[in-house]
């Protein structure tokens, strides 16, 4: 069997950020419009007055500061409250691929590998903004990689399904070096008028590069020690966007085509998931937790991070063991923990041992153990 390194990573940061005091002033306002057009039916009880929002509630509910977006233009204008992404003719890169071709060209780089070397490139992220042609293939041409390439969703856990597709897939012999990009365009999918998830996402895009282990030269590699995948069906954090809402133009537009989700239920079901999961892998593996340098995961909300690092790790655990990047980047669905092993690795020694982590919507769980070479 092919032994399988990560030598390489990317990351492409949007131009444009929105801190949480812009985003509250915006909400508050649309929240006076809405509770003034609607006082008659507030007064009759038929219709329930908005609560305001605040930066405080954000930080505290999320651990959310600011996010990066792409196009900023709309986002805080109460009369729109999503961002004005003009469509482009179809001879022009997409956005999405023009994101994931910028965080592949930093994964190239580091792992010392041109575009031509690679004969498999995998989009993985929670949103694709169209369906086809596939914007892996769209990367592919105009990149110049060889071989074939697909998009695939698994929302939150998008990428870390994505690098076990690509660990197989060499393993299997069927490519000897796979591209994975996870261009994160999420800004679109945001109901901005919700006070409960309005905060929570933001643009960006991250790339890896996976390869045979005799083929790197990057002197940043990571073995793949183990990968472990589980899914299990729930509703309680969805996206009902579709082509087959034009169908039915009396709910085409209503809020649950955009994100929303049952926090807590999220929070109570999901916690115990990723305990069973992560203590089933590592016993199989024989590691125990205080043995990884550094745990890389899931950006979605801190207090489940800080759950799950005390789970594993117990009460006295530096920052640093398991780094936050969420507050300057909000939620990017998978690709947070991409973001953190980024920014988070250079201190690696060779036989450090870290954990890539992604947990949520689907539920879905993915986890891959990784050894410094």
């Amino acid at each position: 069997m092919n032994k399988v390194v990560i030598s390489g990573s990317g990351l492409y940061t949007p131009p444009y950020s929105v801190s949480n005091d812009e985003l509250v002033t915006c909400y508050n306002s649309y929240v006076d419009q809405f509770n003034q057009q609607h006082a008659e039916d507030i007064d009759a009880g038929t219709t329930a007055a908005l609560a305001y929002s605040s930066s405080e509630f954000i930080e505290k509910a999320s651990g959310i500061k600011s996010r990066y977006v792409m196009v900023k233009d709309g986002i805080l204008d109460t009369d729109i409250m999503m961002p004005l992404i003009a469509d482009k003719p179809s001879e022009a890169l997409s956005m999405q691929a023009e994101m994931g071709i910028a965080a592949a060209k930093q994964a190239l780089e580091q792992a010392n590998v041109n575009a031509e070397d690679i004969d498999l490139v995998i989009v993985a992220c929670a949103y694709t903004q169209r369906a086809y042609p596939a914007i892996a293939i769209e990367i592919q041409q105009a990149m110049g990689t060889k071989g074939f390439a697909y998009d695939m969703l698994v929302a939150c856990s998008s990428a870390t399904f994505a690098i076990v597709n690509a660990v197989n897939a060499i393993r299997g012999g069927t490519a000897n070096r796979v591209l994975v990009i996870n261009p994160e365009l999420t800004s679109p999918q945001i109901n901005f008028r919700d006070r409960d998830s309005h905060f929570i996402f933001g643009d960006v895009a991250t790339a890896v590069v996976v390869e045979r282990a005799e083929l790197a030269t990057s002197t940043n590699a990571f073995s793949v020690l183990s990968t472990r995948c589980v899914t299990d069906y729930s509703s309680n954090i969805r996206s009902n966007f579709g082509f087959v809402n034009r169908c039915d133009p009396a709910t085409a537009n209503s809020a649950d085509k955009l994100f929303h989700q049952q926090g807590r239920k999220v929070f109570k079901e999901l916690l115990p998931m990723i305990y069973h999961h992560l203590d089933s892998q590592f016993a199989d593996e024989q590691i125990k937790p205080e043995e990884f340098k550094r745990l890389w995961l899931h950006q979605a909300n801190i207090n489940m991070n800080l759950f799950v690092v005390k789970k594993l790790l117990g009460d006295n655990v530096e920052p640093s063991q398991a780094p936050i990047v969420l507050d300057e980047y909000a939620n990017t669905a998978f690709a947070g923990s991409v973001i953190a092993f980024h920014k988070f690795n250079q201190d690696f020694k060779s036989g450090d041992l870290g954990l890539l982590c992604s947990f949520g919507a689907g539920y879905s769980i993915g986890s891959i153990v990784l050894e410094k070479c």
